[in-house]
């Protein structure tokens, strides 16, 4: 029997899954004697620190936690639960630590964007049992702003380079402790909790030992999910947002079915966009959580979902916040959630008082569950104009003229799918998000959605050398050159698809075949 600690923020449904997909049953703490009686204890986190050690001791764990690791029982920490071992963290001075290991946990201050979010390796420091049947080059999957600076240079496990070398993961005794999440990182991740979870004593090294390791561009698969006319939901793909054919909705696939395809290929991240609007339903029983719950339990990489993370009132007139509603989605299985339309009405509101509320949907979930949780959709066309002077909005000079040989355009938000514009640039929107919290940019293009054209590289790089969150380049691909184009010539940590894997045009084995040795990718051998 496995004990979860699960102390109420971010998605632990992935790591129950994880574990139980290796035959154990997992028990999740209720009370101090679950802790003080666990034989090996889990503890995943996610999100704020100052919350964890806010709710750790208002429910009486602190001591419990530390008398368990002092008796040196089998434990994992991941991610906050890493950062709970340290004395203090720079993102909640005045929260002390559990104190077991001597050091304190600091914010990224490098030139790259943060949150450092995707696949990157480990350079393995000492010998350990988890690294059993591990080559030593795998990557692993991060998300996180800060890191753990230890003083004990005995426990450090192993390193990870992002901008600086940083300490990503550490072994103590019987304690040991990840910055990356195994839970989410495919084969390599589920190896690792495997060793944790099987006894023995001894300690390996793998035959691969890396003295640096670099952060792999990622390539995300993208399901746009809504119901069709007979109220199934299916995985459509539009044609510059227009999901129907001869009237009827594109049907494209199964949701479960294709991101459970897309992780055996490869695919680095999964994203689903809820584009139809469940306003009725009771938040427990919305159609999303139960397509996530299924998909969790058998895809063990990130999982996005975007579609109705916002305030409403279902039909019993029960109000729900978004942070309600997100709450309920990390808990079904989700890592991430997108904002679309919403997003642009918060940044217009903003842009109006000059004023941060603290209320907005942003500001809430990203005060919770941390910024790496809140990715913001745009959906942008271009604006043509002959003078950067005729409009407000931050103009680009591009290499595509206008109908009329304009040399500027802008790029306009739309919100509701596409069909409605508003007086607001992406540029602007991005940078506004990311002040209020936001910690990735998915960014799409109406002109380039479902051309096959390529993706719109001006947009992009507009975008992402005004913004210092990482950027997900969307909308266009149409070939494996494009992923290697828009790698190349843009800074985007991430490119996504969707209509080219639904029909099987390009695999994403394709893609990242193509991509091997030109550009860092996560290598795919498979999945258990």
């Amino acid at each position: 029997m496995i004990t979860l600690l699960d102390y109420g923020a971010g998605n632990v449904r992935s790591v129950i899954n994880a574990i139980e997909s290796l035959g154990e049953k997992v028990k999740v703490v209720s009370d101090i004697d679950d802790i003080l009686t666990a034989e090996k204890l889990v503890f995943p986190g996610v999100g704020n620190f100052e919350n964890m050690m806010q709710i750790l001791n208002k429910k009486n764990y602190v001591d419990a936690l530390k008398d368990y690791l002092l008796s040196d029982r089998p434990f994992l920490g991941i991610c906050l639960g890493l950062h709970a071992l340290f004395e203090k963290s720079e993102e909640a001075p005045d929260n002390e630590g559990l104190g077991l290991i001597s050091g304190h946990v600091k914010r990224f201050d490098i030139d790259l964007s943060v949150p450092h979010i995707g696949w990157n390796g480990i350079n393995i420091r000492k010998p350990s049992r988890i690294f059993n049947g591990l080559r030593g080059d795998e990557k692993f999957y991060f998300v996180h702003s800060f890191h753990v600076v230890s003083e004990d240079n005995s426990a450090v496990l192993t390193t990870t380079n992002y901008g600086l070398e940083f300490v990503s993961s550490i072994q103590k005794g019987n304690i040991t402790a990840t910055q990356f999440h195994p839970e989410k990182s495919g084969d390599a991740g589920i190896s690792l909790l495997k060793n944790f979870l099987e006894p023995g004593n001894e300690k390996k090294t793998p035959v691969y030992v890396s003295r640096e390791t670099r952060l792999a561009k990622r390539i995300v698969a993208c399901l746009d999910v809504r119901s069709n006319d007979q109220g199934d939901l299916v995985v459509t793909k539009g044609d510059q947002y227009d999901v129907r054919e001869n009237w009827i909705v594109r049907n494209l696939g199964k949701p479960v079915e294709l991101s459970r395809r897309y992780y055996k290929e490869g695919a680095d991240e999964i994203t689903f966009l809820n584009i139809t609007g469940f306003r009725d339903f009771p938040l427990e029983d919305l159609p999303m959580m139960e397509v996530l719950k299924l998909t969790s339990m058998n895809v063990f990489v990130p999982l996005t979902i975007g579609g109705g993370i916002r305030d409403y009132t279902d039909k019993d007139g029960r109000k729900y916040t978004a942070l309600e509603v997100a709450a309920e989605y990390f808990r079904s299985g989700a890592d991430k959630i997108s904002i679309g339309s919403d997003a642009v009405l918060i940044a217009e509101e903003y842009l109006r008082t000059g004023e941060k509320t603290g209320k907005s949907s942003i500001e809430q979930i990203s005060e919770v569950y941390g910024a790496q949780a809140v990715v913001i959709s745009i959906d942008p066309k271009r604006v043509y104009v002959t003078s950067p002077d005729e409009v407000n909005h931050q103009v680009i000079k591009t290499e595509k003229k206008g109908p009329n040989g304009e040399k500027y355009c802008w790029y306009q938000c739309t919100i509701k799918g596409g069909r409605e514009d508003r007086d607001l640039d992406a540029v602007t929107l991005a940078q506004v998000c990311e002040k209020l919290g936001a910690g990735e940019i998915l960014l799409n293009c109406i002109d380039k959605d479902g051309t096959n054209s390529g993706y719109d590289i001006e947009l992009i790089n507009a975008v992402k050398n005004a913004v210092s969150i990482p950027v997900i380049a969307s909308s266009g691909a149409g070939s494996v050159e494009h992923f290697f184009e828009v790698f190349t010539k843009t800074e985007a940590e991430s490119a996504l698809a969707a209509g080219i894997f639904h029909r099987k045009e390009i695999p994403i084995t394709a893609v990242k075949n193509y991509l091997s040795g030109k550009v860092e990718t996560r290598k795919f051998r498979g999945v258990l």
